[in-house]
């Protein structure tokens, strides 16, 4: 991993976020408001669930870093930054508008996003490969329970961790690596989102919904998943030189509400030495994505 540094800027070609959640509880918008600063790209991929819609049912919790969150973003889009949505299923009303633009943030079900390097990656939300981990209406339910008292028990001990001083610690994280049932879901949603990919004639498919970080090639497939801001604090990137990596925030040693960002492409990496997602690979700058 490759800390990059406190006043780095970071510049990259494209950059992929998903699954903040704002007006929910869970949502990590300070955190990613960091980020947003720091960021200089060409274009920025909203990969879904940007809003939760859902959570919003039952509770609306809208702070002023939410607010902040969406100005930043329109911001972005009035500049030189092309930003495109792609909703998924927790901001699943904004699909009906589709093929339109929301002031100047482009509206798109899915796209394809072409890197430097001549690889054409499918993007999408990835809620469309639920059927590979999902078999009845009562696992699906029974899931989103567990998976709404884990994030609440999750929220307890960020508090409890930020009151003693201590870093941001996921609890969430913890369970889904070391689950088994987890991980086996987790990878049959890989493996579906990889042979759609494949089946449709892409070199690779880039999504979010899973808020599992990953790069992973398969079947000469390359498959992305950007993470969320809920648990990992995570975003994709396309460097200068084309290639995809992966960077996540973690709380900075001297203040635990700054965020230092890393390059964690190697802690993401399933099955392959990093080098070999990507043709040709080409070293990364120090201190520059």
């Amino acid at each position: 991993m490759e800390a990059i540094r406190p006043d780095d800027q970071i510049h990259c070609r494209a950059m992929w976020i998903s699954d903040v959640h704002l007006g929910s509880t869970h949502s990590k918008a300070k955190q990613l408001l960091q980020l947003l600063d720091r960021v200089h790209c060409d274009r920025l991929y909203l990969v879904g669930d940007i809003v939760d819609l859902l959570a919003m049912r039952r509770r609306v919790h809208w702070p002023q870093a939410h607010n902040k969150v969406v100005r930043k973003l329109m911001k972005l889009s009035r500049r030189d930054v092309e930003v495109v949505y792609i909703p998924g299923n927790h901001d699943y009303a904004f699909r009906t508008l589709c093929n339109n633009e929301l002031g100047n943030i482009k509206i798109r079900r899915n796209l394809v996003h072409e890197t430097l390097t001549g690889q054409r990656m499918l993007v999408t939300h990835g809620d469309e490969l639920d059927y590979a981990v999902r078999y009845s209406k009562l696992n699906r339910i029974i899931g989103d329970i567990a998976y709404d008292t884990l994030m609440r028990l999750n929220r307890w001990v960020d508090k409890s961790r930020e009151w003693l001083g201590k870093p941001y610690w996921s609890l969430a994280k913890w369970v889904k690596k070391n689950s088994a049932k987890a991980e086996q879901a987790i990878d049959a949603y890989q493996l579906a989102a990889i042979n759609m990919a494949k089946d449709k004639g892409y070199d690779g498919i880039i999504c979010g919904h899973l808020h599992y970080p990953t790069i992973r090639q398969q079947d000469g497939v390359l498959y992305c998943n950007d993470g969320d801001w809920v648990e990992n604090c995570s975003a994709l990137i396309e460097d200068d030189a084309g290639n995809l990596r992966l960077i996540r925030g973690e709380s900075h040693p001297e203040s635990i509400k700054r965020m230092i960002f890393i390059d964690a492409t190697d802690e993401f990496t399933k099955g392959m030495p990093v080098a070999a997602a990507y043709e040709p690979a080409v070293p990364t700058p120090t201190n520059h994505c």
